[in-house]
């Protein structure tokens, strides 16, 4: 408890801790390379220094500027918490308010070790105020809102109880220059992050975040693809096992299959095989057909080898190995660190990209061709493949590969993207990655949650259409054997794909055994980014939307604006995020559950929007867009007459609704 009153009292500027440096036994995110100028450098410095009054600054200037040329960003090492970060008990942390208190156990779960791939790329100090406002006890109020901008707190603001107490936008750029080159370099002065997308709004659970939906597409791409549920000796192969795409090996498992998930780096493979997640590391590709039972291998090496290897052995013996196919690998950032190219070593790429950015984009070009070929002809051998929206096929096609479909749309290539084959129906009927926290810690919780969900779900799915009663029926039996899977890892959350009305009545079940001393504190409700409403991203979530609407942005800015205002404790909007900067804008929501009538009251209003905005704008085919005519302009104008008192009407593009 001392050591969380001490991270929150804000910067530990009298005595300054001792700059210890970088600290060689976590991870680290790869050397960036901003190209600024000396003016820019200065620059940079002059924005960090703001922080700290001007005695300080002879000390800390020089550090700065050598973490600036050595790293490509300030991270203010001096600065780095000692305490452990993760999510402590919500009675623990030094707040006034639950509400406050529940952003910063979320926070720390973001930061903790086991939860994160890389939690070191904070700037430190900005991290330290955001706890302090959050806790100072003469301040945060339910009646403020604390305001982010791209991970600086801009300070606490009068608001009304109803208000969210904190407002989170990431990378709010111009789009004229939200370019990876203008990102690189606004993320070096300070004024800009990428936000990625549940960590950008604190609600990042690790792995278990995409377990369920990668569960959920191999086991619908089984029935598609391969027409059966049992998908007994049947072989995935991927790649990926560091942040959220550690979830794969797990999804195979649960879904019934072989998964082969290539992982380039060690640390990741050992954490995930250590933490449960993986069954098995290995170099035996043969071994992954012979095996009957459920099995998750993880293979030392590059993807682009697996591949290779995959086909030569076909082609030697006329054995396909693999019958589902995919990537994870960080292609979204793929010349920072989100991708290996297959003529280096780890180490040999982590240099490359330092010394000489432009030979490295080149051989990263050159590996995503080779990867592609060796694709294409297994999937001309049976193979069935498909992009998982982490911007694959994007960054293949600009790589030269051969992707393009013949006659296909802006957002179509030679395979689907998952959304466009596998989950965009499941979306469009107002399934998605609904999740939740028990801000107790304690495993009991999460156990009685677990059952109230599935009960829930139950009752539901008896008086539901065949359609949809195929989701309730996979949904009930993930979260009836959740428990046995050692999911969590961090927090004491779950996740589990629901639609619009299961959402509300499991919100308003755990609210009510909150409020009956069942559940022993606090849940903090949330979900994935990618869902049904919350991510307008033409090459993934809505990659199916055909009408030339894709590339708008309305539906995710929309989520975020109606969230805010219908009861969300906090709200957030980015521009990144799956797929790269400036391909995306995505944004969140946390709702804490206290058991009281208004949180039950928020939880309905705010769930039911943060759907139904979804159902009807993202993921079905949108209505064409037409010229505001006369006709459109009296429709608008009786709408808003005969608007009822508590209804909202809603005006994008020349589309209205009420």
């Amino acid at each position: 408890m001392s050591n969380l009153k001490e991270l929150c009292s804000g910067l530990p500027l009298d005595p300054m801790p001792s700059n210890r440096g970088r600290d060689p036994s976590v991870p680290h995110a790869p050397v960036r390379t901003p190209n600024l100028t000396p003016e820019e450098e200065r620059l940079a410095l002059r924005n960090v220094l703001r922080y700290f009054p001007p005695s300080h600054h002879n000390i800390l200037a020089a550090e700065f500027a050598q973490e600036l040329r050595q790293y490509g960003h300030i991270y203010m090492y001096r600065f780095c918490p000692l305490i452990h970060m993760r999510a402590y008990p919500i009675d623990q942390y030094p707040c006034r308010t639950r509400q406050a208190a529940s952003i910063m156990l979320m926070i720390m779960n973001n930061l903790d070790h086991a939860v994160a791939q890389v939690t070191t790329t904070l700037t430190y100090c900005t991290q330290q105020l955001t706890l302090f406002y959050l806790t100072k006890t003469i301040e945060m109020t339910e009646e403020q809102t604390l305001v982010m901008y791209s991970g600086h707190p801009a300070g606490l603001f009068p608001s009304l109880p109803s208000s969210p107490r904190a407002i989170i936008t990431n990378g709010m750029v111009i789009p004229n220059y939200s370019s990876r080159e203008q990102y690189e370099k606004m993320f070096a002065l300070g004024v800009s992050m990428y936000g990625q997308m549940t960590a950008g709004s604190y609600c990042y659970i690790g792995p278990q975040g995409i377990v369920h939906g990668t569960m959920l597409t191999v086991l619908n791409a089984g029935r598609r693809y391969l027409g059966s549920d049992d998908l007994r000796g049947r072989v995935l192969v991927t790649s990926g096992l560091g942040g959220m795409s550690g979830a794969q090996a797990k999804a195979a498992v649960i879904a019934g299959c072989v998964g082969v998930i290539a992982e380039v780096d060690e640390v990741p493979l050992r954490k995930r095989h250590e933490q449960g997640w993986l069954m098995e590391v290995t170099s035996d590709i043969e071994h992954s057909k012979r095996s009957k039972t459920p099995l998750s291998l993880g293979y030392h090496g590059n993807i682009v080898d697996l591949w290779e290897r995959l086909l030569t052995e076909y082609e030697r013996t006329g054995e396909l190995l693999v019958d589902l196919g995919s990537d994870q690998t960080s292609l979204h950032n793929p010349f920072s660190g989100g991708y290996y190219p297959a003529q280096l070593s780890l180490h040999q790429a982590n240099q490359l990209m330092a010394t000489d950015p432009a030979r490295f984009k080149t051989m990263v070009h050159e590996s995503l061709c080779r990867q592609v070929a060796a694709i294409n002809k297994l999937s001309e051998a049976g193979m069935f493949f498909w992009d998982y929206g982490n911007a694959f096929l994007l960054e293949a096609q600009r790589a030269g590969a051969e992707v393009e479909k013949e006659g296909g749309g802006a957002t179509e290539f030679r395979y689907p993207s998952y959304v466009q084959h596998i989950m965009g129906d499941i979306f469009s009927l107002g399934f998605g990655p609904f999740r939740w926290v028990c801000t107790s810690g304690d495993p009991r919780d999460l156990t009685l949650t677990d059952d109230i969900a599935a009960t829930v779900l139950e009752e539901i799915s008896a008086n539901v259409t065949e359609r949809v009663r195929q989701q309730y029926n996979d949904n009930i039996r993930w979260i009836r054997e959740a428990g046995k899977h050692s999911l969590v890892v961090g927090s004491q959350a779950r996740i589990l794909y629901s639609d619009q009305k299961g959402r509300v009545c499991i919100a308003l079940a755990i609210n009510q055994a909150i409020a009956d001393r069942r559940v022993s504190a606090p849940v903090v409700i949330s979900r994935d980014h990618h869902d049904v409403s919350g991510t307008d991203s033409p090459f993934r979530e809505t990659s199916n939307v055909y009408d030339g609407s894709a590339f708008c942005a309305d539906m995710a800015v929309q989520n975020f604006v109606g969230d805010a205002f219908r009861g969300a404790t906090w709200v957030s909007l980015h521009n990144g995020g799956g797929v790269g900067w400036g391909e995306v804008m995505n944004g969140g929501f946390g709702l804490l559950l206290d058991g009281t009538e208004e949180a039950a009251k928020r939880a309905s209003l705010m769930l039911n929007w943060d759907v139904s905005n979804g159902v009807r704008e993202g993921n079905q085919p949108r209505p064409q867009k037409r010229n505001c005519k006369p006709p459109q302009v009296w429709f608008i104008l009786g709408s808003i007459f005969q608007m009822p008192e508590g209804t909202t009407l809603i005006c994008t593009n020349n589309s209205t609704r009420v």
